[in-house]
């Protein structure tokens, strides 16, 4: 079995596959950057007890970050814990099995050449990912199965943050889906601003990659709001909460001779 490991700015999340690729427990914890090696051990001892995993099952691992300052201690962890070399997505050596048609690639977030991979695996290319985590990407996968570069725009909950810590009056907020677009209170248009607006930048940010780009795409939605931003638009097509470990998945198989 395979354990893949993608750490986010705020999250990280394990899956543990069986060589099928199919996913035999999943996780998520938040993203601590100083935690050890050590501490990963305990975690995991529960996690896997609670799914009925046996550690010894597993024989390989990947690992997507960026959290650089973690990326020891993982390693450490998996050289500990199931006795392997794990393999590193953006290290050398390492085949994505496709190209990386951008300026710099090596400036590229791992975690979104692994979604353009996850793409390119399942469904019908050319296509848009948009990734909705600690900052909304969109990522672009041109008609040749090739990641074509994107948008990164601020987070969801990095905006409420924002509008909370740098105003006076404004609360604190969780993201919802208003009834109305006007608000008659300060929170409702609040959680107007935030979700519509949202909505907006989703339907003007993919509308123009279309007409620059001339092509009919797809678009596929995948982190912790995904569902919820779908309910407010038909641009997204569909919702996928495993692509990116199901694009490590797909990485490891490439690699594992």
């Amino acid at each position: 079995m395979l354990l893949a490991i993608d750490v986010g700015n705020t999250n990280i999340v394990f899956a543990v596959f069986a060589d099928d690729g199919t996913i035999r427990a999943g996780w998520r914890i938040a993203t601590i950057a100083e935690i050890t090696a050590d501490e990963l051990t305990d975690w995991m001892n529960r996690a896997l007890a609670d799914k009925q995993i046996e550690k010894e099952k597993i024989s390989d691992a990947i690992i997507s970050s960026v959290v650089p300052l973690m990326r020891g201690e993982l390693i450490d962890f998996c050289k500990n814990y199931i006795s392997t070399e794990p393999l590193v997505v953006g290290e050398g050596g390492i085949s994505l099995g496709i190209e990386v048609l951008v300026d710099n690639p090596t400036e590229v977030g791992a975690d979104r050449l692994v979604n353009a991979v996850g793409a390119v695996e399942k469904y019908t290319v050319p296509l848009i990912v948009i990734d909705f985590g600690t900052a909304t990407t969109f990522d672009v996968v041109d008609e040749n199965g090739n990641y074509a570069g994107g948008v990164i725009a601020p987070g969801i909950n990095l905006s409420l943050d924002a509008l909370h810590h740098a105003t006076a009056k404004l609360p604190k907020i969780t993201v919802s889906k208003p009834e109305r677009v006007i608000g008659k209170a300060t929170v409702p248009a609040m959680q107007s601003g935030i979700y519509w607006g949202y909505v907006s930048i989703i339907e003007g940010i993919v509308k123009r990659i279309k007409d620059e780009l001339g092509l009919e795409m797809g678009v596929i939605a995948t982190g912790g709001l995904a569902h919820l931003f779908s309910e407010g638009t038909d641009i997204i097509k569909i919702v996928d909460g495993d692509l990116t470990v199901n694009g490590l998945f797909a990485i490891w198989r490439k690699n594992k001779n």
